[in-house]
C-alpha cells in the first residue's frame, strides 16, 4: 500500500503541468491559476485541520509560518506555473527536480548538514543537466532564458519544503501548517487575478489541481510515507517528471530535442545520486 499511495501522489503532481496548460489555453494566466490552486487546497485544509482539531500555533512560530505561506506558495506556485507556460509542462516537470541539489546546498548553509563529495558531485551534474536542456530546448518553448528562470525558482522555492517540514512537521500536523501558510500563499497572487467568468472546462481544470494535485497529493504522498522509509518515498517521487513528460506529450504532443533529454536524465540521475547520499 505505501507503494501504491507514493505512485499515486507522484502520478498527481506529474498532472500538475498538463492540466495547467489546459486552463492557459481556455485564458486563465500562470499566476491566476496559481492563486486558485492554493485558494481551493486551502479549503480542504482547513476543513481537515479542524477535524483534527489541531488549529492552534504557538505564537513565536506564526510569523516563520506567514513568510512560508509568501515564499513556500505564492513564490513556488507562481513560479512554476509560469516556467510551464514558458516552456511547457515537460521542461518546468525537470526543472522543478533540480530541487535536492538547492536542499544540499541549503542543509549546509542553515542545518549545518556536512556536504560531502558526493553531494557536491549532485550538485555539479544537477547543473550540466540544466545546461544541457538550455541548449536542446523543446517543442513548447516560448521563452527560454525566462522558462529555465521560474523553473530553476520552482525548484529552489520547492527545496524550501524540506528545511521548513525539518523545522516544524515535528511540531504540527501537515493540514495545520497549510491552513496558514496557503491563505497567505493566495493574498500573495491576489494582485495578479482577473475575477472573469470562467468557462466548463478551465474551472474544471482548477477544481483538479486544488483538489487532486495539491490536497490529494500531500494526503496520498504522507500516507505512503508512514509506511514506507523516507529514502524509498524520496526515489518513487522522482517518477513526477516521468508522469508530467508522458502526459505532455500524450495531450499537447511536448517533446524535448534529444539534447535536452540527456539534460533531463543527468538531472534525475542526480536526484537519485542526492537520495542514495
Amino acid at each position: 500500500m505505501g507503494y501504491l499511495y507514493l505512485l499515486l501522489a507522484a502520478s498527481l503532481w506529474g498532472l500538475l503541468g498538463p492540466v495547467s496548460r489546459l486552463a492557459f489555453q481556455e485564458g486563465l494566466p500562470p499566476l491566476q491559476v496559481a492563486f486558485f490552486r492554493a485558494g481551493i487546497a486551502w479549503t480542504f485544509f482547513a476543513l481537515h485541520a479542524l477535524a483534527l482539531r489541531q488549529v492552534r500555533v504557538a505564537p513565536r512560530d506564526l510569523p516563520v509560518l506567514l513568510l512560508f505561506g509568501l515564499v513556500g506558495v505564492s513564490l513556488f506556485y507562481g513560479a512554476y506555473q509560469l516556467a510551464v507556460g514558458f516552456g511547457g509542462a515537460a521542461l518546468a516537470s525537470v526543472l522543478l527536480y533540480t530541487a535536492p541539489a538547492w536542499v544540499a546546498l541549503l542543509s549546509r548553509l542553515v542545518l549545518r548538514e556536512p556536504l560531502d563529495a558526493l553531494g557536491l558531485f549532485s550538485v555539479a551534474l544537477t547543473l550540466l543537466g540544466v545546461a544541457l536542456m538550455g541548449l536542446g530546448g523543446g517543442s513548447e518553448v516560448k521563452a527560454l532564458w525566462p522558462a529555465l528562470f521560474f523553473g530553476l525558482l520552482s525548484g529552489f522555492t520547492y527545496a524550501l519544503y524540506y528545511i521548513f517540514g525539518k523545522l516544524y512537521l515535528p511540531r504540527y500536523a501537515t493540514p495545520t501548517l497549510f491552513l496558514y501558510a496557503l491563505p497567505v500563499g493566495a493574498l500573495g497572487l491576489l494582485p495578479f487575478v482577473d475575477f472573469a467568468p470562467l468557462s466548463p472546462k478551465a474551472l474544471y481544470a482548477l477544481l483538479f489541481l486544488g483538489t487532486f494535485s495539491t490536497y490529494g497529493a500531500y494526503l496520498a504522498y504522507y500516507a505512503g510515507l508512514r509506511r514506507l522509509p523516507a529514502t524509498r518515498a524520496s526515489v518513487l517521487a522522482t517518477l513526477e517528471p516521468v508522469v508530467a513528460n508522458l502526459f505532455a506529450f500524450l495531450f499537447f504532443r511536448e517533446v524535448l530535442s534529444p539534447l535536452g533529454y540527456l539534460g533531463a536524465g543527468l538531472v534525475l540521475l542526480a536526484v537519485l545520486l542526492s537520495v542514495r547520499r
